[in-house]
């Protein structure tokens, strides 16, 4: 294994680099809000597609304070922004750690660097596609002819980015428990034997990452289960080939 030089960095060189990191991450997000508060109405109206459809074309939405709309846009375009900016930060955060990490971590790591956005983005589709209509359905259910849903931009707005956020960190599940199979921190030996812990563990997780309905926490959920087993599948597969490359080099020696 060769170590990068700079990785013998002063600490006030580190410093500086973080600093500089920080800046450009911060920058990027910036720049990603000004450009989606540009575009916030149509992000906002694809948010609310997945309603208009249950309640028809001639919904309307709601808001009751004079502030409430342009805070409402101006958390559409924070949060937009910082998706659009994520690859940059994910860059600076390993150009920031790459040179102290030797060949072999490197090779190891970025993997799972690539991975958390893609998957990240996968779980916040898959709440957009299935999780919002069957629990916006759900939850319409409770109006009565006395009794009509005028839903309010802010709350709406807050409910889909935490289920985006909610099934987005889900999927993030599987890099998480790899990685510390690939320090040797965690065994799947020890995944499977605390099974039934996990278990109890993703139900209350998904309590109070979702809305109270049980739709929401079934969706999350079993994902969530899904996701423990196929990073044991996995976890295996490490496992091997790390005993398989210890033994290589005992016969070599």
């Amino acid at each position: 294994m060769t170590e990068n030089p700079d990785a013998k960095m002063p600490l006030l060189e580190h410093l500086i680099e973080l600093r500089n990191r920080l800046i450009i991450s911060v920058s990027a997000v910036m720049i990603g809000f000004i450009v989606c508060y540009i575009f916030s109405e149509p992000i906002f109206d694809f948010l609310v597609r997945p309603l208009r459809k249950i309640l028809g074309p001639d919904a309307r939405m709601i808001y009751t304070g004079l502030h409430e709309a342009f805070f409402t846009y101006m958390k559409v375009a924070f949060f937009s922004g910082l998706f659009l900016a994520v690859p940059v930060i994910l860059t600076q955060f390993w150009r920031f750690v790459a040179p102290g990490l030797y060949e072999d971590e490197r090779k190891a790591f970025l993997p799972f660097l690539l991975l958390t956005p893609v998957l990240f983005f996968i779980g916040g589709g898959l709440a957009y596609e299935f999780v919002f209509p069957l629990a916006f359905q759900f939850f319409l259910g409770f109006a009565t002819p006395t009794i009509e849903a005028l839903p309010s931009i802010s709350a709406y707005l807050s409910l889909v980015i935490t289920l985006i956020f909610a099934f987005g960190l889900v999927a993030e599940l599987p890099v998480g428990l790899l990685l510390l199979i690939k320090a040797d921190v965690v065994s799947t030996a020890w995944l499977v034997d605390k099974r039934r812990y996990s278990i109890v563990a993703v139900f209350i997780v998904a309590a109070i990452l979702t809305p109270p309905d049980p739709f929401s926490q079934i969706f999350l959920a079993l994902p969530m289960m899904a996701m423990y087993e196929i990073s044991i599948l996995l976890g295996r597969r490490i496992e091997q080939k790390r005993a398989q490359s210890e033994e290589n080099s005992r016969t070599d020696d």
